[in-house]
């Protein structure tokens, strides 16, 4: 299939976009700040930095406070995930043009990738200081994983399904590529889908640096996330939400919807190797990637883009360098964890807005190379856009990859209509 045919009735294409994140406080921000070369990425200051003696002081809290855009007695009630979720969603749902859709066909599939670890602890600290007679009744509704699908299911009216498949940091990709599914399948005409978390906390901070997992540049925030640098010592940890509003082309079409991309392909595969670890030899994030190829009936070299899921790791980046040099070698590839930190179950959510963002724009957002490619993966003949982003003419196809501790792999792959 050409990368711009016209869309089939049945197919499943974007008709919104919506984010809350590190960047932005919504696409238009955000697609800003990219083209500016902005990084979010900053020195935390919440004193539990100082009081807990954290090595990692540095993160990517979000662009806004919630407490801005929603009334109090959501903030009471929801977690911060949620709040994201919420907010991202009001924006994708008021692009689409607030479909008209039967609520029995219209379902949300909103995942967080750790859930809502704010309320969990926040419920903890009261249990402990204060006792028992103050933990608050709304505590479980707030902190359930699928909290944040909850939220905004209950807000749309949405009685076709409710979902929030979790996979950790794939967790927002395999949201959308469920939503598909179940437009595909004939089981909704409207699917809200996307990413969410918020995890700013010592608890997680110290969890994921005892892994080693996240960068301790502390002394210099604005190039600590450099994915495929030769010098990456791990991630930095954000926080926020990306959602789409999938939609079967015919329903699109028969209200006059602008379809902004069509996803044409998901795959979704597990490694089953390793809790933390890739395997090695990236097989399952290559088959993957080639599901969602063949799904969309396109070749390898109809890709012209990837939103990488590199996440600034030493281990995970290689891997991944290797499958997409493999499975896409003509792909100009953007890594924009640089720019936004790493925000676990929503980095799927986003790098699916951001994809479908390059291919309205035909540009590609840059990679902040702070210490250049990685000679080893330059090696590899991988094509890492650089920190004024690329102009992209004829960019048709474009894909977006998502990894998760647990070994879950997922690529999804948008064409232009």
């Amino acid at each position: 299939m050409s990368p711009e045919a016209e869309c089939r009735p049945d197919d499943v294409v974007v008709t919104g976009l919506g984010t809350v994140n590190p960047l932005g406080a919504d696409i238009e921000s955000t697609w800003s700040a990219l083209h500016e070369g902005a990084c979010a990425v900053r020195t935390l200051e919440h004193e539990w930095v100082e009081s807990h003696d954290l090595p990692v002081r540095i993160g990517a809290p979000l662009a806004v406070d919630p407490a801005e855009m929603l009334p109090p007695r959501q903030l009471r009630r929801l977690d911060r995930a949620s709040q994201c979720a919420l907010l991202a969603a009001r924006q994708a749902w008021e692009q689409a043009g607030a479909p008209q859709v039967a609520s029995q066909r219209l379902v949300v599939s909103v995942s967080p990738g750790m859930g809502p670890v704010l309320s969990v602890m926040e419920v903890w600290d009261v249990l402990r200081d204060k006792g028992r007679r103050r933990v608050l009744p709304t505590a479980v509704p707030a902190l359930m994983p699928n909290a944040p699908a909850a939220a905004v299911g209950i807000e749309l009216g949405a009685r076709g399904g409710i979902h929030a498949p979790v996979s950790a940091c794939a967790s927002g990709a395999e949201a959308i590529a469920y939503g598909a599914d179940l437009i595909a399948l004939g089981r909704a005409d409207v699917v809200v889908a996307g990413g969410t978390d918020s995890a700013l906390h010592p608890m997680t901070v110290a969890a994921f640096g005892a892994m080693r997992a996240l960068s301790t540049r502390n002394a210099d925030p604005q190039t600590a996330s450099r994915p495929f640098a030769p010098d990456r010592d791990g991630f930095v940890l954000g926080e926020g939400a990306g959602i789409l509003v999938l939609e079967r082309a015919a329903h699109a079409l028969a209200r006059g919807a602008r379809v902004l991309a069509v996803l044409a392909g998901s795959g979704v595969t597990a490694d089953a190797y390793d809790v933390a670890r890739p395997e090695p030899s990236g097989a399952e994030q290559e088959r993957a990637l080639q599901l969602a190829l063949e799904r969309a009936d396109l070749g390898a070299d109809a890709v012209g883009h990837v939103n990488a899921h590199a996440t600034s790791t030493p281990a995970g980046d290689v891997v991944e360098a290797g499958v997409l040099a493999r499975t896409v070698p003509d792909a100009a590839v953007s890594a924009t964890k640089s720019a936004t930190g790493h925000l676990l179950g929503g980095a799927g959510g986003l790098e699916a807005v951001l994809t479908v963002m390059a291919l309205q724009e035909r540009w590609a957002p840059p990679t902040l190379l702070p210490a250049g490619v990685d000679p080893e993966l330059a090696r590899l003949g991988l094509d890492v856009v650089g920190p004024r982003g690329r102009d992209l003419p004829a960019l048709a196809a474009a894909a977006s990859t998502s990894f998760g501790f647990g070994g879950h792999n997922v690529a999804l792959v948008f064409t232009r209509e």
